[in-house]
């Protein structure tokens, strides 16, 4: 494929724009996944538990290194929260357990699976209300 897409028989150049399309070849894959909201949902939810679960660590190392020295600056709880209900629920699960950090203090011990439940059944319930109930 050129670069351009194709415009369907008959009906004029901007019907071309309206038209679906499909990878036609394996450099056209990152296209199609970036190009739909879903391949967006899908790239961001990747990216933002990454950072999260990476926060985490980075946090926990903090915490390990303050005890030697004073001028070590942590990631505030409020920012780590913020990470998690931003979509990094599941890197924050993943980081509290990987790393053993926040697992004692209520906030991440009952506020990250409580994040994670809302972040399942909210999209469930608007899913159930519009396709089965509406």
């Amino acid at each position: 494929m050129n670069g351009t897409l194709p415009s369907p028989a008959g009906m004029g150049e901007s019907a071309g724009l309206l038209a679906v399309f499909e990878p036609e070849a394996k450099n056209d894959f990152i296209w199609a996944v970036v190009g739909s909201p879903w391949g967006l949902l899908a790239c961001w939810l990747i990216l933002i538990n990454v950072v999260t679960f990476c926060a985490f660590g980075l946090d926990k190392w903090k915490a390990k290194r303050k005890e030697k020295k004073e001028s070590v600056r942590r990631i505030p709880e409020k920012r780590l929260l913020a990470l998690a209900a931003l979509g990094g629920s599941v890197g924050a699960l993943l980081g509290m357990r990987a790393f053993r950090h926040k697992t004692l203090h209520k906030a991440f011990r009952l506020g990250i699976p409580a994040i994670l439940a809302l972040q399942i059944l909210i999209p469930f319930g608007l899913w159930l209300y519009f396709h089965v109930i509406r």
